[in-house]
């Protein structure tokens, strides 16, 4: 199987100039952007900087794609005034500044701040924790190392019981509790350990999400761990800040599925890789589904582009798409923006013969996979112990409640990882950890280990199912608390009623849908409710949510939203467990 060179210089190194020295990497942090003065209302106040000339992004967009950003949503003209990517420079000096008291708070652009600063990886959570910040990070195919869990425990601990981290629906890591003074450093600490969080906000391609047990699973097609690894380096500019790929029209989601069971969630991406291998040539590559996403206005699956792409196209196909997408994207309604509007709008097949053109050669068509695809696979459970193909090795994987980690969970995951899975742990969509490579005579140690009382790999239940987006407690978009109150009413209903099967129940504070309610059994998305004639927090609820093979988005059970309560909540999930999910009441 031919496979794509993953390269320290990536095909957009050269057009954004970073330099020789930078390309050596001789310099640690992103390339230092034109020359300027820090940003605060006060930098008559601050030296001045000297910097190394680089473009920004906005100067990669074509005339079409500058002429729509002039006419474009108040985002489009803040980044034709000052590009995100100018932020990756001034991260650090702010935060010198700020340190040396040269540089106040109250000094800071609003509009770097509260939007440009995402270009970092850093949101203000203004609303909930004014002058901290979440920061969000790019973990592809969600592989951690012990030394990387270490950093984060190092980095979280010094904020105390303000430090948390978060692991997401796209396998990747939320560090919250950051001080600006202290993000230069980190964004400095996160390159040297692998990692960055530089391009993982705003108007920027998410993190890559993969099969959680890559190289590991009996069942697998494909590995792809290096694909979502090479696409994050094209992306990112391995790490270093890709200013070419800074000003989409919105932000873009893409995942790389490995086997049927379609652990990456393919469907409900802008860019989704269904593994397949071609009936006639024997070559490992993947069907493309297209539009995939959740908004307030609008929840879409993604369809098939009817493109088969062998393995060794699929970074330049990535790369084809995201400069189409940058170049003609809708600029003009951030609403409507996202890639699927596009494909209503030329239809798919007009939409496939466009990128084809810019591709700069025939695709072949999307293959099928015979009598052995004609019934849908059933989705497995990566929860749990389970044997990996290679003899002897197990993966054992943890449930992490609603996805929350502390300093000390990261020191004692570190720990497990050293002595267990030779220093390797993995992240899952469903929020929890995975320890690959167990020797199994090995198994019962790491499973009496004391982080894994907390993580616990029972199978059964809601809490085995539980997943939640961040909630009210930190996100300023959020309607309700999600994370707490999803804990406590898992914690109820097991103890009120027995399953034989997990059920996946999902918690999404607010209509943008973090938490994917739609793909859950029972999905619950934050809403307003009335009870006793006043308005009070509540959920709306999603029954029928498929994933896998056959994945399909969950129905809105009513349009009224049900107190979000514990007490009031936990009968009405109860009565459903019972009559849909065969749950029985305990003695």
């Amino acid at each position: 199987m031919e496979k794509p060179t993953i390269n320290n210089a990536s095909a957009f190194a050269a057009p954004v100039s970073i330099g020789a020295n930078v390309l050596r990497g001789e310099r640690v942090c992103a390339p230092r952007l034109a020359a300027r003065k820090v940003a605060t209302r006060a930098a008559s106040r601050a030296p001045t900087m000297v910097l190394q000339e680089v473009e920004h992004g906005g100067k990669f967009l074509s005339e079409i794609a500058l002429e729509k950003a002039r006419k474009g949503t108040k985002i489009e003209k803040l980044k034709l005034e000052k590009d995100g990517s100018a932020i990756w420079d001034e991260i650090p000096e702010l935060a010198e500044l700020l340190r040396k008291g040269q540089t106040s708070w109250d000094d800071l652009q609003v509009d770097d701040l509260e939007t440009r600063f995402k270009w970092a990886g850093l949101f203000h959570r203004k609303k909930r924790t004014p002058r901290r910040f979440m920061m969000r990070l790019k973990v592809p195919n969600g592989l951690l190392d012990a030394n990387q869990m270490r950093y984060f425990a190092r980095v979280l601990e010094k904020y105390g019981d303000d430090g948390c981290a978060d692991i997401t629906t796209r396998m990747n890591i939320q560090l919250r509790g950051i001080v600006l003074e202290d993000a230069g450093d980190i964004c400095d600490g996160l390159y040297k350990i692998g990692l960055t969080s530089y391009m993982s906000g705003m108007d920027n391609v998410r993190n890559m999400v993969g099969s959680p047990i890559a190289g590991i699973d009996p069942e697998e097609i494909v590995d792809t761990r290096e694909l979502c690894i090479a696409i994050n380096d094209m992306i990112t500019n391995n790490r270093r800040g890709n200013p070419a790929l800074t000003n989409l029209p919105r932000k873009f989601n893409i995942c790389v599925s490995g086997s049927r069971d379609d652990f990456a969630h393919t469907h409900i991406n802008d860019v989704g890789l269904v593994p397949m291998v071609h009936p006639t040539t024997k070559e490992v590559g993947f069907n493309v589904v297209i539009g995939g996403f959740f908004s307030i206005k609008r929840n879409a699956e993604a369809i098939p582009m009817d493109v088969w792409l062998p393995y060794k196209d699929v970074v330049r196909f990535c790369e084809t798409l995201l400069i189409w997408f940058r170049d003609n994207g809708d600029r003009k309604n951030r609403m409507s923006s996202r890639l699927m509007y596009m494909v209503d709008k030329l239809t798919m097949s007009g939409f496939r013969e466009v990128i084809q053109e810019e591709f700069g050669s025939k695709f072949r068509r999307a293959v099928d996979g015979g009598e052995e695809y004609a019934t849908p696979a059933p989705r497995r459970n990566v929860l749990g112990v389970h044997a990996q193909k290679q003899e002897g090795l197990s993966w054992v994987c943890g449930n992490v409640p609603a996805g929350r980690l502390t300093a000390e969970d990261f020191t004692k995951l570190a720990d497990v990882a050293e002595r267990y899975s030779n220093g390797e742990m993995r992240l899952t969509v469903e929020q929890n950890v995975l320890f690959p490579n167990v020797k199994n005579e090995e198994v019962a140690g790491l499973l009496g280990e004391e982080i894994m009382g907390k993580f616990k790999t029972e199978r059964k239940g809601v809490s085995a199912g539980l997943v939640s987006c961040t909630g009210a407690q930190f996100c300023g978009l959020a309607i309700i608390e999600t994370k707490n109150r999803a804990i406590e009413v898992a914690r109820r209903l097991d103890e009120e009623v027995e399953l034989d099967r997990e059920v996946r129940m999902h918690w999404t504070g607010c209509p943008n849908s973090c938490g994917q309610a739609q793909v859950a059994d029972i999905g619950l998305m934050g809403g307003a409710a009335r009870k006793d004639g006043k308005g009070v927090e509540g959920v709306k609820m999603f029954l029928g949510g498929r994933i896998g093979e056959d994945a399909h988005l969950g129905d809105l059970k009513d349009k009224k939203a049900i107190p979000a309560d514990i007490d009031d909540l936990v009968p009405v999930l109860k009565d459903v467990l019972i009559k849909q999910f065969g749950a029985k009441e305990r003695k």
